[in-house]
């Protein structure tokens, strides 16, 4: 099962890049392979701000939708993720926002996945830590195209 992580420096204020997180239904404008996304759900409760979404990803003729859960703990600053329903046995994913000197956040991005179908499974082992760092790409472009140039 592929598992991952990922770790930029951004220019950028650590709330910006969490709201850039968590605006899921804006992900096919910019992250490779994310065909759409909707929110079911989005409330707060207490410390967590919880989101029910599905993203429909995929490459070339494989595309598949599931659905999350996205829980955002904002003590922590972190968000962990984890499927409800679709072609994955599991997936979990968290996302850490550590804020640097000088305006710069660190982000870190781990994911642990394994899709039902194995054939699938076995050609994402191979191409997936390069598919991760493309999308870590998209977000920080992402971020530095959107608040880049606002003051920290």
């Amino acid at each position: 099962m592929p598992k991952a992580s990922v770790k930029r420096l951004i220019k950028c204020k650590k709330k910006d890049l969490i709201n850039l997180v968590l605006d899921i239904e804006k992900y096919p404008r910019f992250v490779p392979f994310c065909y759409d996304a909707k929110i079911y759900e989005d409330k707060n409760e207490g410390d967590l701000q919880k989101i029910i979404a599905d993203l429909t990803i995929g490459k070339g003729p494989f595309k598949d939708t599931y659905k999350s859960d996205v829980a955002f703990n904002k003590k922590t600053d972190t968000i962990y993720v984890k499927n409800i329903e679709g072609p994955l046995n599991h997936l979990t994913n968290n996302w850490t926002f550590t804020d640097k000197n000088n305006g710069i956040t660190e982000v870190t991005f781990d994911i642990d996945f394994e899709i039902k179908n194995k054939f699938l499974n076995s050609l994402m082992v191979v191409s997936f830590q390069f598919g991760l760092e493309k999308i870590a790409d998209a977000f920080q472009k992402r971020a530095e195209e959107l608040f880049g140039n606002s003051k920290n």
